[in-house]
């Protein structure tokens, strides 16, 4: 009797199945057949009454018959709710499919990654600063006083501040890295500096207030001007793919002396002579020099201990040369035509 109530449960619910339209009208359907107060959880409540041998026949039944409701009315919710049935759908393989779009890393990103890569090979640490600084560690630590005239070629972007407290401003170079690498580690080391730096220039084809620099400073007890030449030609070298170089003038800086200009020969012609390079046959990268001691006594190290070099130039202009980018303002101008070239 048990075995024919459920078979009729069964045609029931195919019956009614048939003729449900919306969501409401299948939700009132399962519950009144699988419901707590329908006939069918009736019928396994009474289970318990059985002898064992009905008890396992009509569980086995009731059980099998539970899920076989349970999947008619989810394949009927999946046919209301819209959802595709995989058996059914047939999809067209040759038509074309639809191109996602990928993002592209700015050539400046490109250039500071292999940078990165090229100076940590050659067993290089690379550390980083904030890009908010205070004067002590932009300038003062420097050797760059506030009277001193070389300030008025970094007069940049200061943040307000409260009487007598130290200023704050956007940092000029990335030289604030090496104090404050300087000042928290002892002697050998060697480090590289790459990130952004802001000063108040014009902008032209040439100059951005905003732009990324590098920097490198190796501190140990014998370090010369060769030692930083050697390092200079072998990345010079290494980046451009080709032998190169190096040239050093005299100049000045007030946390390097000696101090001077670095060249490389130009890696458009080989030093043959060019537009790029004015048929001069090099390149005018960046400044480098040996660290002034009063800069390692600014930090904390005993005067003439310690020997060093720090050197740096601006990242756009290598990615410029090795890219031939014309203009310097092209990296910061969002123009997704010029990105996706690299």
């Amino acid at each position: 009797m048990l075995e024919q109530k459920i078979n009729d449960i069964k045609k029931q619910v195919a019956q009614a199945i048939s003729k449900i339209k919306n969501s409401q009208e299948l939700f009132d359907l399962e519950k009144r057949f699988l419901g707590r107060k329908s006939e069918f959880t009736d019928i396994l409540k009474g289970l318990k009454d059985l002898s064992q041998e009905d008890r396992k026949k009509i569980g086995e039944l009731a059980n099998r018959t539970k899920n076989e409701i349970a999947g008619i009315i989810l394949s009927k919710k999946q046919e209301l709710s819209g959802a595709v049935d995989l058996g059914k759908e047939k999809i067209d393989v040759t038509l074309p499919g639809y191109r996602k779009g990928i993002g592209h890393l700015n050539p400046i990103t490109t250039v500071q990654n292999e940078i990165m890569d090229i100076f940590t090979s050659m067993g290089f640490e690379v550390a980083d600063g904030p890009e908010v600084e205070t004067e002590f560690y932009n300038f003062d630590a420097l050797n760059i006083p506030a009277d001193h005239p070389a300030r008025d070629m970094q007069d940049t972007f200061w943040l307000k501040q409260k009487s007598g407290e130290e200023g704050l401003v956007l940092r000029t170079h990335t030289s604030n890295v090496q104090i404050r690498y300087m000042s928290a580690h002892k002697p050998p080391f060697r480090i590289i500096a790459p990130g952004k730096t802001f000063r108040h220039e014009a902008t032209d084809a040439k100059h951005e207030h905003t732009f990324y620099q590098f920097e490198a400073l190796v501190v140990d007890k014998n370090i010369s001007v060769a030692n930083f030449k050697f390092i200079a030609k072998t990345f010079f070298e290494k980046f451009f793919g080709r032998e190169l170089n190096i040239r050093l003038r005299p100049s000045f800086f007030p946390f390097t002396e000696p101090s001077f200009e670095f060249d490389i020969s130009c890696a458009i012609c080989g030093g043959k002579g060019c537009s790029t390079c004015g048929h001069s046959g090099w390149l005018e990268i960046g400044g480098a020099g040996m660290v002034n001691q009063k800069v390692f006594e600014a930090v904390g190290y005993k005067r003439n201990e310690y020997q060093g070099f720090a050197w740096g130039f601006g990242i756009p202009r290598l990615a410029m040369l090795k890219y031939k980018i014309d203009d310097n303002r092209h990296f910061h101008s969002g123009d997704l035509r010029f990105v996706k070239q690299f």
